[in-house]
């Protein structure tokens, strides 16, 4: 088990709920300032916090590290939700990056092909940290692509993209895939690849109609969740309802 792994795993001994903090505020004073309030405000009740390009391109790396610090410190692990696929240069300047300004790790596109993964994956576990790989995501039009029929190059047998997918990440060892909570049939049948060797983060709980006790039965082992909790009424509330599920 990677270090990453590992911490999650510790993270996940109060919940498996990863807050989603994709905010759409284009003020970036306000923009920090409620992206630190939600870490603190609703730490408790998550074991990480996932950041995409709503707050990764309006901050700076200063910010950046200072929110990482603060889920740090609150015991959370962040993950930079960027769907790396690039050439194998640009992925490791990337990862530097990313590495310096304190995630813990990235979500990459297995598209880039297992030879990239894989220095992706040797580069992260060097500096113990995880990558998790886009392996169907949560949206309606996901299928559209995801579900694409095409040539396996090693067998040459057809098969879809996403069980190709599925298949590079496993032989990649990679820490976790994405698979979305909306897809229940599709986490079962990545569960049982799975055998311990990676988790399955799940997204779309909720806004997108995924249900938080199909995704987890079916084998998902931490839920990804955002405007499900950031535009309810009462966030607090809504983190901690997540969690008592995740945790029953």
């Amino acid at each position: 088990m990677s270090k990453f792994r590992k911490r999650m795993h510790d993270s996940s001994s109060k919940s498996l709920v990863i807050l989603a903090n994709d905010l759409d505020t284009t003020n970036l004073a306000t923009l920090e300032k409620h992206t630190l309030q939600n870490i603190q405000n609703l730490g408790n009740y998550l074991c990480a916090v996932k950041f995409n390009f709503h707050v990764l391109l309006p901050l700076g790396e200063k910010s950046i590290k200072k929110i990482n610090k603060t889920a740090h410190d609150m015991g959370l692990q962040t993950i930079a939700d960027i769907k790396l696929n690039d050439i194998g240069n640009t992925n490791m300047v990337t990862l530097q990056r990313l590495w310096s300004s304190g995630f813990d790790a990235v979500i990459a596109n297995p598209i880039m092909g297992p030879e990239n993964l894989s220095q992706l994956v040797k580069n992260a576990h060097g500096n113990n940290r995880g990558v998790i790989t886009l392996v169907h995501m949560s949206h309606p039009g996901a299928k559209l692509g995801y579900g694409l029929r095409v040539q396996d190059p090693n067998t040459g047998k057809m098969t879809s993209v996403h069980e190709l997918f599925l298949k590079w990440s496993y032989s990649m060892n990679v820490d976790g895939i994405v698979v979305g909570a909306t897809i229940p049939d599709l986490i079962r049948q990545s569960s049982k690849k799975a055998k311990g060797k990676f988790e399955i983060y799940s997204p779309g709980v909720g806004t997108q109609g995924g249900d938080p006790t199909d995704a987890l039965d079916a084998g998902a082992n931490y839920l990804i969740v955002g405007r499900t909790i950031l535009n309810s009424k009462n966030p607090k509330l809504e983190a901690q309802r997540l969690r008592e599920i995740t945790l029953s």
